[in-house]
């Protein structure tokens, strides 16, 4: 079955709680530096880099409990030949993940992807979502018109406020000992403190994810032109996280230990009956 975002599901949903556990999208750049005609490559925001970069963008959905990481779901940001945008594949999976029968606890993402669209779309999935804002997102905390979140008194353990253009939401502001200051929303007019704070951490699971995605699966090295070859690679990586992460669950050996074995274990086949040789160049 050639790599695709559904065999992935295949491989995946009975490894998945369909009423527990909680949603995550985000997305990652695949770093592609130096590329000159790779199809798949465009120019994105790297949060690892802090720059714009070249490179390859995924976007993904993952179902988490706390302890397990399973991918659901991926797209590829290639708006030139689709002329969808993160968003618009932001939607698509969360739809597709609906019609599989998902009911979870929360859907987390970060501020790019809260747009009102967005918010309507899981409010209409009847999910509970959860989010960070900008600090200038407008809302109005006691009918007397709209402002920056920025010029709101809004409490650590949440403040209910009207967001414009959605309705009542639940902001809390959290000010990290540095000074930065993060505010959190959600449609959950009742949840505290200690679920956001639960959530928010669970959501942590895709940076972990996307990190042995690509330190352990190889997701960034394939050195080929088409399109179609980099979906391929990608999607086997994808699948080989799956399986690498369902191994550590099991029996308690990391993603990189399972992978140091695997490599030790190809070593010394190849050095007990070697498949190749190599002519002398002397």
């Amino acid at each position: 079955m050639e790599p695709s975002p559904e065999a992935l599901w295949h491989e995946a949903q009975a490894q998945v709680s369909l009423t527990t556990g909680i949603l995550v999208v985000d997305d990652s750049t695949l770093d592609k530096f130096y590329a000159e005609k790779m199809e798949l490559v465009t120019r994105h925001w790297s949060g690892k880099h802090g720059r714009v970069v070249q490179g390859i963008n995924l976007i993904s959905l993952l179902w988490t409990e706390g302890d397990r990481h399973i991918p659901l779901d991926y797209r590829f940001y290639e708006k030139s030949v689709d002329g969808a945008t993160k968003n618009d594949h932001l939607r698509a999976m969360l739809d597709t993940a609906k019609v599989r029968g998902f009911a979870p606890k929360c859907v987390v993402f970060d501020s790019w992807y809260s747009s009102l669209d967005n918010l309507k779309l899981i409010r209409r999935h009847e999910w509970i979502w959860l989010t960070r804002f900008k600090c200038n997102r407008h809302v109005n905390p006691d009918g007397m018109g709209n402002r920056p979140l920025s010029e709101v008194e809004i409490a650590a353990i949440g403040t209910v406020v009207h967001l414009k253009g959605y309705g009542m939401v639940k902001v809390f502001k959290i000010v990290a000992p540095n000074g930065d200051i993060d505010y959190w929303a959600t449609n959950d007019l009742n949840l505290n403190q200690l679920q956001r704070l639960q959530w928010s951490e669970f959501a942590w699971a895709i940076e972990e994810y996307h990190r042995g995605l690509k330190q352990c699966c190889g997701a960034e090295r394939a050195q080929v032109r088409s399109s179609r070859a980099q979906r391929n690679h990608i999607g086997l990586a994808i699948r080989a996280f799956l399986r690498l992460e369902l191994h550590w669950f099991a029996t308690g050996v990391s993603w990189y230990e399972a992978k140091l074995a695997i490599v030790r274990d190809a070593v010394r086949a190849f050095l007990a009956a070697p498949c190749f040789s190599l002519n002398p160049t002397a």
